[in-house]
Parts: structure tokens; C-alpha cells; sequence
């Protein structure tokens, strides 16, 4: 059995796609909100946890639990900044073991709209929406708590995902009601990884990120929205979405789905392939449509 424990905070898809890598390597803890999803990570290996980052009673098994931890798991949307994170970090913090590496999965919403230049992960955030705003307070909150502790002891670092792809993570769904998309002239550059490629990213980091570093996770694609959905469309032999005017976009478009289009802009993944050294799996999102097999019937 593996000596070093490591702790899962979020037992989603990306989780999960880490797990096999991971339990070769640590004996693996995985918090879970309900029963029916903590039988399916002990069989698959790990050790559940029946806890909730939403009630502060039941995360106090957590202290010394282990020194190493994966946080997936997403602020609450219905509260502002991040409690969740706050609370986790709190019992983490209180014992006298406290985890020397820790590995945030956030968001490359942080940035909010920049106009589709190319940026690195030295660009200032300004996060416009509450769903961003949150993510800058998780980050803020997990810098504040490192640098509470000797650097050379700790490490915790920030993994900025964009778009998160996979074959039961596409827009199938939305080009099969036929949702429009803005017009070429108009529409926002967009970012997209694998969930392969950033479960991947997720357990390197463990090992080689450097304390207090962010790192925008994304392949390397520069591409805009529409004809994101265009290849989808393509792939799947499916209607192309109409093109739209920004104006009737707005107009015309949830406003949840239509603040991901008024963002633009293209990543840098250089401190990704430089320092984590992460072999992409799907270095495009073309290389990644072709993995994916056209199936008749779309789970879900």
C-alpha cells in the first residue's frame, strides 16, 4: 500500500480521469457529498470520505488527513467569494500536519474579456461576472494561505482551465436545438483542453509546479467560438449553428451562455509544456474530435 495519503476535494470527471494515475502513487482519499457516488470511488480504489463543503461539522475528519491535495470541486453559486474554499483551507490548517502540496483546479475566467489578445498568466485578472469573481477569490484566498506557511515547506499552485472538452462534454446538445453563434467578424477567440489533458496536467503539477504559480492548462489551438462549434457540427454531421450579430446574440441568448461568448481571448500554454513538462494527448481540438467515435446515440 502506498505511505503517501493524498486527499480528492471535488470527485467530478477530471477527478476521476486522474484517479488510476494517482493510485499508483498515494493512497488516495476521495471527499464525497453522497453515498451512491462513495461506492464508486471504493470500487475504483480510493478511500470516500461522506463529507460536504458546506457544512463545517463534517470536515473536520480532514485535519492531518494527508499531505498532499487535489481541489476540483467549485466555489457554491450561490455565495459570494469562495466559503467553501475558506472552510477547507481553515481545517487543513489546524492540524499539525498541514499539506506540503496542493493543486487548485480554477478557471481562465479570471482574466475577463480581453479583446482576443494573447496573454500569459502575468495578465492582471478582472473578472466581470459573479461566476468569475468567485474563482478570483478562491485564488486569492489559496495565495493568502500559503504564504502563511514557510515556502520551502509548501506548495500550492493554480491550474487555469478554459473550455473542457471530452466525448460527453461537447455542444451536441446545443447544435441539435440549433443555438446561433455570433458572425466571424464578431465572435470571441476561444480555449479548449481535453479533460485527459487536464487530469494529466493536474497530477504533474503535484510533482513540478512551483509554490504560488498559476498555469493556464489549454491545448494549442487558436480558434473562435463559432467554428468551435462548427467542427463539432461537422464531426457529428450535424446542422452548422446560424451566424448572428453580437447585438441579437444578446438579445437573444441566455444571459449564462451568452457572458462565455462576449469573452475573448487566446492563452499562452507555455509555463504548461516549459515547467510542468505536460505531453499534450490532444495538442488541438481537431485531434481531439477525431478520438471521439460519432455515435448515434449522445449519452446523457
Amino acid at each position: 500500500m502506498q505511505s503517501q495519503r493524498l486527499l480528492i476535494v471535488g470527485t467530478g470527471d477530471v477527478a476521476w480521469r486522474a484517479l488510476p494515475w494517482l493510485l499508483k502513487r498515494f493512497r488516495v482519499f476521495a471527499l464525497c457529498r453522497n453515498p451512491e457516488n462513495a461506492i464508486r470511488w471504493r470500487q475504483a480504489g480510493a478511500i470516500p470520505l461522506i463529507a460536504d463543503l458546506d457544512d463545517p461539522q463534517s470536515l473536520k475528519r480532514l485535519k492531518g488527513l494527508a499531505d498532499w491535495v487535489l481541489i476540483t470541486a467549485p466555489p457554491n453559486g450561490s455565495q459570494a467569494n469562495d466559503p467553501r474554499l475558506k472552510r477547507l483551507l481553515a481545517q487543513l490548517s489546524t492540524a499539525r500536519m498541514i499539506p506540503c502540496r496542493l493543486v487548485y483546479i480554477g478557471t481562465t475566467g479570471v482574466y475577463g474579456d480581453c479583446g482576443g489578445a494573447k496573454i500569459d498568466e502575468s495578465r492582471p485578472r478582472r473578472a466581470v461576472n459573479a461566476r468569475a469573481q468567485r474563482r478570483v477569490a478562491a485564488e486569492n484566498l489559496l495565495r493568502n494561505w500559503l504564504c502563511s506557511f514557510p515556502l520551502s515547506h509548501r506548495t500550492a499552485s493554480i491550474l487555469r482551465a478554459p473550455g473542457i472538452y471530452a466525448y460527453d462534454r461537447l455542444p451536441v446538445s446545443r447544435l441539435s436545438a440549433g443555438t446561433p453563434a455570433i458572425r466571424a467578424e464578431e465572435d470571441s477567440f476561444t480555449s479548449h483542453i481535453h479533460a485527459d489533458d487536464l487530469a494529466m496536467a493536474a497530477c504533474l503539477a503535484l510533482f513540478r509546479a512551483k509554490a504560488g504559480r498559476a498555469y493556464h492548462v489549454c491545448d494549442n489551438s487558436q480558434l473562435k467560438m463559432g467554428d468551435w462549434f462548427d467542427l463539432v457540427a461537422a464531426h457529428f454531421d450535424l446542422p452548422k449553428p446560424k451566424r448572428i450579430t453580437r447585438q441579437e446574440a444578446e438579445k437573444q441568448l441566455p444571459e449564462n451562455l451568452y457572458s462565455f461568448m462576449r469573452e475573448s481571448r487566446r492563452l499562452s500554454n507555455q509555463r504548461l509544456l516549459t515547467e510542468l513538462k505536460v505531453r499534450l494527448r490532444f495538442s488541438s481540438v481537431l485531434e481531439g474530435l477525431e478520438a471521439i467515435p460519432k455515435l448515434k446515440v449522445w449519452p446523457g
